[in-house]
C-alpha cells in the first residue's frame, strides 16, 4: 500500500468516527420528539416540521458549506461542525419552544453538510481502495447511532427525555477534539458556471429515487407497521428497529465497497437496485420480517457503491461538488418520501405503492448504468 493510500485509510476513519459520535444527537431526535412533544414545548406538528428542517436547510445550504469546505479543508470545517453538533445537542438539553429549537435543528443541518461531505471526500481521495474506504466509513459512521438509539431509549425511559442529549454533547465534544487530527488542505474547485441550480445526472436521479423509496416511503409504512402490530414499550421497540438500520450499515456496508472494487460499483448497483425492487414489494405485501429486513441489508450494501460512482465520474477538481450535490439530491427525495407516502398509503394498496417504487429503483439504476 502507498503512503497515499494510507494517509487517505487513517483520514478518512478518522473523519468517520467524528460523524459518528456527533449523529446520535440528531437520530435519537427522531426517536424521542415526536412521543415527547408536549416536553419540549411544541406541538405534534411542529415536531414533523423541525425534523425535517435540518434535511430543507441543506438542500439550499450545501452551496455555501461546498464554498467553506473547499477554501480551509477539513480540519478546521469537522472542528466548527463538531462544535455546532455539541451546541445543538446541549441545546436540546435544556430549551423548549418551536422557533429555538428550530434554530438549533438548521444549526445542525448545517454541521451535518459538513461532516457528511468530509467523510465522502476524505474516502474518496485516493482513486485506489475508494470503494473499500467508502464502506468501512459507513460501517464506522453507523456504530454510533446503533449503540446511542436503544441505550437513549431506555435512559429516556427511565430519566426522562432531556438527559441522554447531555451526555450525547460530550460525544460531540470528543469527536472536536479527535478533527484535530484531519488534514486541513484547501480542496481544489472548478470555475462556477453562474448557475446556481443545475440538472442532476443519472446518478443523483437514482439517488433522488431511493431517498423517495427507502429513505421515505419504506420508513414511513415501517413505523406505520411497527405502531399497529408490536406491543410493550414503544420507545424502546422504536429504538431498536431504528438501531437495526444502522447494524446492517455497520456489518454490510464494507461488504458493498469490497463488491464494487471486485465486479465494479455500477453493476452491482444494478444488482442490487434490482434486488431492492423485490424486497419493496414483498414488504408491500405484509412479508414485514423478509421484506424490511430485506430492505435494510441492501440499502447498507449500496451506501459505498454512489459514493465511489460519482467520484469515478467526477475527477479532479469536480469530485467535491458533485459530492455535495449527490447528497442534496438524496435529501430532496428523503424529503420528499413521507410526504408522498401520508397521500398515497391512505387511498392505495401497500403492494401497489412499494412495487411501484421499487420499479422506479431499478429503472433508474438501469439508466445509470447506459449514461453518465
Amino acid at each position: 500500500m502507498s503512503v497515499a493510500a494510507r494517509d487517505a485509510d487513517v483520514a478518512s476513519r478518522r473523519s468517520a468516527i467524528v460523524l459518528s459520535l456527533c449523529l446520535p444527537s440528531d437520530v435519537l431526535l427522531y426517536l424521542i420528539l415526536p412521543m415527547n412533544a408536549d416536553t419540549f414545548g411544541i406541538s405534534l406538528a411542529q415536531a414533523g416540521i423541525l425534523l425535517a428542517a435540518n434535511r430543507l436547510v441543506r438542500i439550499f445550504g450545501y452551496s455555501y458549506v461546498v464554498r467553506y469546505f473547499a477554501a480551509r479543508g477539513d480540519r478546521p470545517t469537522v472542528m466548527l461542525a463538531a462544535g455546532v453538533s455539541a451546541l445543538c445537542a446541549l441545546g436540546n438539553s435544556f430549551i423548549s419552544g418551536f422557533w429555538w429549537l428550530l434554530i438549533l435543528r438548521l444549526g445542525w443541518g448545517l454541521a451535518y453538510a459538513a461532516l457528511n461531505l468530509s467523510t465522502q471526500v476524505l474516502a474518496t481521495s485516493e482513486p485506489g481502495g475508494a470503494a473499500r474506504r467508502s464502506g468501512r466509513s459507513r460501517a464506522v459512521i453507523a456504530i454510533g447511532p446503533m449503540i446511542a438509539l436503544p441505550v437513549g431509549a431506555l435512559i429516556s425511559l427511565h430519566f426522562g427525555p432531556r438527559l441522554i442529549f447531555l451526555i450525547l454533547a460530550f460525544t460531540s465534544l470528543i469527536g472536536l477534539w479527535l478533527a484535530r487530527g484531519l488534514p486541513d488542505k484547501a480542496h481544489a474547485m472548478p470555475a462556477s458556471s453562474g448557475r446556481r441550480f443545475k440538472m442532476p445526472d443519472s446518478v443523483a436521479v437514482w439517488s433522488f429515487i431511493e431517498g423517495v423509496a427507502l429513505d421515505g416511503l419504506f420508513i414511513f409504512g415501517l413505523s406505520l407497521q411497527a405502531q399497529s402490530v408490536l406491543g410493550g414499550n414503544a420507545v424502546f421497540i422504536a429504538g431498536v428497529l431504528l438501531a437495526l438500520r444502522y447494524v446492517s450499515e455497520m456489518l454490510l456496508s464494507p461488504l458493498g465497497g469490497r463488491a464494487a472494487d471486485s465486479f465494479g460499483a455500477v453493476q452491482m448497483l444494478v444488482v442490487f437496485s434490482a434486488l431492492t425492487a423485490v424486497a419493496l414489494t414483498v414488504f408491500g405485501l405484509h412479508w414485514l420480517i423478509i421484506g424490511a429486513g430485506g430492505v435494510l441489508i441492501l440499502r447498507a450494501l449500496q451506501l459505498p457503491l454512489v459514493t465511489t460512482l460519482v467520484a469515478q465520474r467526477n475527477p479532479g477538481a469536480g469530485r467535491v461538488q458533485a459530492l455535495a450535490a449527490n447528497a442534496v439530491w438524496r435529501d430532496v427525495g428523503a424529503g420528499v418520501g413521507p410526504l408522498l407516502a401520508g397521500v398515497l398509503l391512505p387511498v392505495a394498496p401497500a403492494s401497489w405503492v412499494y412495487s411501484m417504487a421499487g420499479l422506479a429503483v431499478v429503472i433508474s439504476a438501469v439508466v445509470c448504468s447506459l449514461r453518465k
